[in-house]
């Protein structure tokens, strides 16, 4: 099991694939503790939490790790996990902007919550999944981990401080030629 403390240690180097993985699991947690609340001001709070966990991993993913792995790993991988984000993306923005008396609102978080569930599934799949993939694929996941590592610092510290913005879908629908 991934220690989250030590990957949180400012001094710690982190393979890349420890450091999303870790971000996974808590992730997982938070949709558990959200599911078994029944009081709403526990759900809005975890919902929250879920959120901010979920744009900080997405943006790190999207700038620093996907790119990162162009034409060194299966194009399609990369392509389906953009807009598997984008998916997650619509139901992050809902979710933030509403609280858990909104009707829907639970069903938000359980469709997120499964379609996360699916994402996390492909990228940590033995062999043929995108982190197999980045493993073979000989990138220096140490380097790409302290990257990732120090994005996601900032990202938190921009979000105690300013919040963040809303999240952004990465890809865009060209018209056809």
């Amino acid at each position: 099991m991934i220690d989250v403390t030590e990957i949180d240690a400012p001094e710690a180097l982190v393979d890349a694939i420890a450091l999303l993985k870790s971000d996974h699991r808590k992730v997982e947690s938070l949709f558990v503790q959200y599911e078994g609340s029944d009081e709403e001001s526990e759900k809005k709070e975890l919902a929250s939490q879920i959120c901010l966990e979920l744009k900080i991993h997405t943006t790190i993913e999207e700038e620093i790790f996907y790119p990162s792995l162009r034409g060194m790993i299966e194009d399609d991988t990369i392509e389906e996990a953009y807009v598997e984000h984008d998916g997650a993306k619509v139901l992050l923005n809902d979710i933030a902007a509403g609280d858990p008396g909104d009707e829907f609102y639970d069903a938000k978080v359980t469709v997120l919550s499964e379609q996360i569930k699916h994402h996390v599934r492909e990228e940590e799949m033995p062999d043929t999944g995108m982190f197999a993939q980045a493993r073979a694929s000989g990138v220096d996941l140490i380097t790409l981990g302290a990257e990732l590592k120090a994005r996601k610092q900032a990202l938190m510290a921009e979000a105690t401080t300013n919040g963040l913005p809303p999240a952004k879908p990465a890809v865009v629908n060209l018209p056809a030629a």
